[in-house]
């Protein structure tokens, strides 16, 4: 006897269908595919999944075909646990760069569900009227706090030992850590020299360009062992095989057209979570590319006077799976679901 199939299932299992038939009529979906359930309701479970955007149609009446979405096809969901039980040469990926992210399926496509966008806007709301409430020491203190939060856990990310105490009395005090490395140190005290630098002016970053992309990414790994200005050679990443493009000129205009992109967008958590995915995707430099997009992101919001975030509370290993999704799947939802309870964590801790 068949077991029964909830709503939500179903409509999973016609998600799926779709996927592997692409261009089919809900009548010919119906006759191939066992839900158990009439042509009336199938026709309704489309509706659905045409409305949450994971598929689209084409033509009218009886002659209309249902495809998936580029947006499903960023959104679809993943199992990270079960992900990353395969080992790295196990994994089916997209190994090299893809420029259509940016050519085409980014460029029109919402990155943000309707849902995601509410609480987000409802959040900067939240913000703004935080802000209103306290004085400009209060809030040069928070922004100090919140730089500091950030400087700490960008550079645990990157495997910077320091613990939040010694950074806070590092960048404070000018005080480092007794038995730790003095390029650690460096680390830190270059995130908030960038920091500086795009509050000295937050106007500067309200458009990115190459030009400024390479000013942050220079104060970052200044005084470090790290080549300045677009790489030359070629890159590896660990625990991939998603291999960068190899190519000055060609990581040149990718890099252009992720400007492009990011300053075509209008929404700004859109502009400031597709800095942060594609800079680190793209890798322009020899080192240094998620310190720099952190950073960039940051700088889109602040322009824009929007709360900036620490990412305090993300652990560095489900930061670094979220980008290797994103990297061998070119998959925004564990990365998106970061970003989303990162803004959340800023407003609800800073500028209170």
């Amino acid at each position: 006897m068949r077991k029964n199939m909830t709503t939500n299932s179903k409509t999973n299992k016609l998600l799926y269908f779709v996927i592997s038939h692409p261009g089919l009529s809900s009548s010919k979906i119906h006759s191939e595919l066992d839900l158990g359930v009439g042509l009336v309701t199938v026709k309704r479970y489309l509706s659905k999944l045409v409305s949450q955007g994971y598929i689209i149609s084409e033509g009218k009446g009886r002659a209309t075909k249902y495809y998936i979405s580029k947006f499903f096809k960023l959104n679809y969901p993943v199992d990270i646990e079960k992900y990353f039980k395969k080992e790295v040469d196990e994994r089916k990926i997209e190994t090299h760069f893809n420029i259509s992210l940016i050519d085409d399926i980014l460029t029109d496509t919402n990155i943000f569900t309707t849902e995601e966008l509410t609480l987000l806007t409802s959040l900067q709301i939240e913000y703004l009227e935080n802000i209103k409430e306290i004085s400009p020491d209060i809030y040069k203190h928070e922004l100090e706090r919140l730089g500091i939060d950030l400087s700490w856990k960008s550079s645990q990310i990157e495997g910077n030992t320091y613990s939040l105490l010694e950074t806070e009395q590092l960048l404070k005090d000018a005080i480092e850590a007794k038995g730790k490395k003095k390029e650690e140190a460096t680390m830190l005290i270059n995130h908030k020299v960038a920091l500086d630098y795009i509050l000295e002016d937050p106007g500067y970053f309200l458009r990115i360009s190459l030009k400024k992309i390479e000013e942050v990414h220079s104060l970052l790994v200044n005084n470090l062992d790290v080549e300045k200005n677009i790489r030359k050679r070629i890159i590896g990443i660990t625990g991939t095989n998603y291999r960068p493009l190899d190519n000055e000129h060609q990581i040149r205009e990718a890099l252009n057209k992720i400007c492009s992109l990011v300053n075509y967008k209008e929404n700004v958590f859109e502009k400031s979570f597709l800095t942060l995915l594609l800079l680190s995707y793209l890798q322009a430099f020899t080192d240094g590319n998620k310190r720099t997009a952190r950073i960039m992101s940051n700088a889109l919001l602040i322009s824009n006077k929007h709360c900036p975030i620490s990412f305090r509370t993300v652990d560095a290993i489900d930061y670094k799976k979220a980008m290797l999704i994103f990297y061998e799947q070119n998959n925004i939802t564990a990365m998106k679901k970061i970003f989303i309870e990162q803004y959340k964590f800023a407003v609800n801790t800073y500028f209170r």
